[in-house]
């Protein structure tokens, strides 16, 4: 068995997506190389309403899938296949965009405003940027979770781990998505494969992975006594890292124990030419989705509205 070396730990950095959401961003629109065959991570967490309840209203995708797990609040979804439907704490929608689908996505917060999920994006091959698109939603029931002697707990999204397999099948990247926590105090090795990319997002507690320095809070701008201050969030890291090659990673939780995502899957190596929601292999073919998407033509007949 070896050790995944931890080859690079950042903050998820502030930003503004949608139409107005406060999020956070670990990784996405950089080098689509580095997290092959990922292409972007964003983490909305918030707690006041008017910095997500704009949403993300009716947009295009292309030659993707986007993962959305939600952990509190609600979001409400539409597409042009004519799907719609409410995501809830616990749920999770994989979306295989394919050749092209429109669609809206809009949050609301659970009875204290609060709203957390997030979404990555995966890049499909080539063979398959076309294909028919989907939507697999998965209520938080049918999500395996299993817990330990030692109360360590991992919910099996997508992929294999522990003898339980996840209820998401069909992804072209094979990947592996799980949900872990870890008591305070306890060290833990986890198997990944070995032919996977895979990358950690801590979103509760703190602690380490071998090689990596124990991550710390980011600066949050919060309202205390209607004044708005800079302060160090502690309520959840939002600290990625990125493993290098092995079968499996370390992680010793820290006082308060440590819950965050374990995400891997096979690279695609091809090229990629990425605009926005639209992610080909060739400028030609970005050059063509967005004339259909000027024409009129870009949702295909049989496709939906």
């Amino acid at each position: 068995m070896s050790i995944r070396p931890v080859t690079h730990t950042a903050a998820a950095q502030p930003t503004l997506e949608g139409a107005g959401v406060k999020l956070h961003r670990a990784f996405g629109f950089n080098d689509p190389t580095r997290h092959d065959p990922f292409l972007l991570f964003d983490d909305f967490r918030n707690e006041r309403p008017e910095d997500y309840r704009a949403g993300f209203p009716w947009h295009p995708h292309r030659g993707i899938e986007t993962i959305t797990y939600v952990l509190a609040g609600t979001v409400d979804h539409g597409d042009s296949l004519g799907n719609s439907g409410t995501l809830g704490a616990g749920d999770i929608q994989w979306m295989t965009a394919g050749r092209g689908i429109m669609h809206q996505e809009m949050p609301k917060g659970d009875a204290r405003g609060r709203m957390h999920g997030f979404q990555l994006w995966a890049n499909l091959p080539s063979s398959l940027k076309m294909t028919d698109p989907r939507y697999q939603d998965v209520p938080a029931a049918e999500i395996p979770e299993i817990i330990d002697d030692d109360g360590t707990t991992v919910r099996v999204l997508c992929g294999s781990f522990w003898g339980k397999r996840g209820p998401v099948d069909g992804i072209a990247a094979d990947p592996a998505y799980l949900d872990v926590f870890v008591p305070a105090g306890r060290t833990r090795r986890l198997p990944v494969d070995t032919y996977r990319q895979a990358f950690a997002y801590i979103f509760e507690g703190s602690g380490s992975f071998r090689d990596a320095s124990s991550p710390v809070g980011i600066l949050t701008e919060k309202s205390v006594g209607g004044e708005e201050l800079h302060i160090r969030d502690q309520s959840g890291d939002r600290t990625l890292v990125q493993f290098g090659t092995g079968d499996e990673i370390t992680v010793t939780a820290g006082p308060l124990g440590i819950r965050f995502l374990l995400v891997s899957g096979k690279p695609i190596r091809e090229p990629v030419a990425w605009h926005g929601p639209i992610v080909m292999n060739t400028r030609q073919e970005l050059i063509e989705a967005v004339t259909e998407l000027q024409n009129g033509t870009f949702i295909r007949q049989g496709d939906g509205r």
